[in-house]
């Protein structure tokens, strides 16, 4: 897959184009993404998937808060794992926000992307404050010469998977119905930092992450059965995400505990899977009343990964 960072960029050949956020990259958008390499191969054209960065409602919604399941990076990994040809991220700005309909068919879809064809949702709208739909670009596309390829309300309906329905699976806990929509284990990134070291004290030693964007969905509070690939080694363990109420900490800190691993690694980029949930973040009396809890969390983790 060949990735470009501006519409610009793109080589110009004939394409099949798709336009969308993709967030998660989950099983609905597969289907779609599929029907896009099947067009562009009887089509003899390049499949094209076009994104924007920032997220739209970052530029033009003031004090907008976004979190998405996948930073730039992780979609581009998922987007490659699917077999499309091209992927454009587009730099979303002001100036591209105030494109017109016909703007942004002529100038982009047709100079730019020498479009064939485009695979779209019905409740797609575009151009300068979204005033365009499903039906302009039907007429454009007979204008201009590209079909337009519609997916129906039945059809999305029907898949049942939407990026808000993952994104509120996974702030309510709901872990394995998340993984089943994205048809992946939710996923994040983030450097290993050092804490307060606390965990040590107990006999549970933890890898504090540090994650830099901002706009990554973070999971609930919780306890999480968890996993990695560190060194081509899969290592499992279990992550809290919380205050740490029984310390009396203030700011939320994401620590694993991997289970027989004892490296350091600090300041490395690390990758955590999420496997399920295990109970709600508490605050308990003593240390000693932590300390057990943690080894039945252990157990019920155990427990799950044998059955993996």
């Amino acid at each position: 897959m060949k990735t470009y960072n501006n519409i610009k960029e793109y080589n110009k050949k004939k394409s099949v184009v798709t336009i969308g956020t993709f967030d998660g990259v989950h099983i609905g958008h597969k289907k779609i993404l599929e029907r896009i390499i099947l067009n562009a191969k009887e089509l003899n054209c390049e499949s094209v998937v076009i994104t924007f960065f920032p997220h739209p409602r970052m530029v033009l919604q003031d004090n907008s808060v976004v979190q998405l399941l996948n930073t730039v990076d992780e979609k581009t990994i998922l987007l490659e794992k699917t077999g499309i040809d091209n992927l454009i991220i587009h730099p979303f700005n002001q100036e591209f926000s105030r494109l017109t309909a016909e703007e942004f068919v002529k100038e982009i879809l047709v100079n730019q992307l020498n479009i064939q064809k485009i695979i779209i949702g019905y409740d797609h709208r575009f151009g300068r404050n979204r005033t365009a739909n499903i039906n302009d670009l039907i007429v454009f596309g007979e204008e201009y010469g590209f079909e337009v390829d519609q997916i129906s309300a039945q059809e999305i309906n029907d898949n049942a998977v939407s990026s808000t329905k993952i994104r509120n699976a996974i702030l309510e806990g709901k872990i394995t119905l998340a993984n089943d929509y994205l048809g992946y284990n939710y996923f994040f990134s983030g450097i290993i930092v050092k804490g307060k070291q606390l965990g040590r004290t107990i006999g549970f030693p933890t890898a504090n992450i540090k994650i830099n964007e901002d706009y990554k969905l973070i999971p609930k509070n919780g306890v999480y059965i968890v996993k990695s690939n560190y060194n081509k080694r899969i290592i499992y363990g279990m992550m809290n995400i919380g205050t740490r109420p029984t310390v009396d900490g203030q700011n939320q800190t994401i620590e694993v505990n991997f289970f027989d691993f004892n490296e350091d690694i600090y300041d490395e980029l690390i990758t955590i899977e999420l496997l399920d949930f295990i109970r709600e973040e508490q605050k308990f009396d003593s240390f000693d009343s932590l300390k057990n809890q943690l080894y039945s969390d252990k157990e019920t983790s155990l427990s799950f990964i044998s059955r993996l």
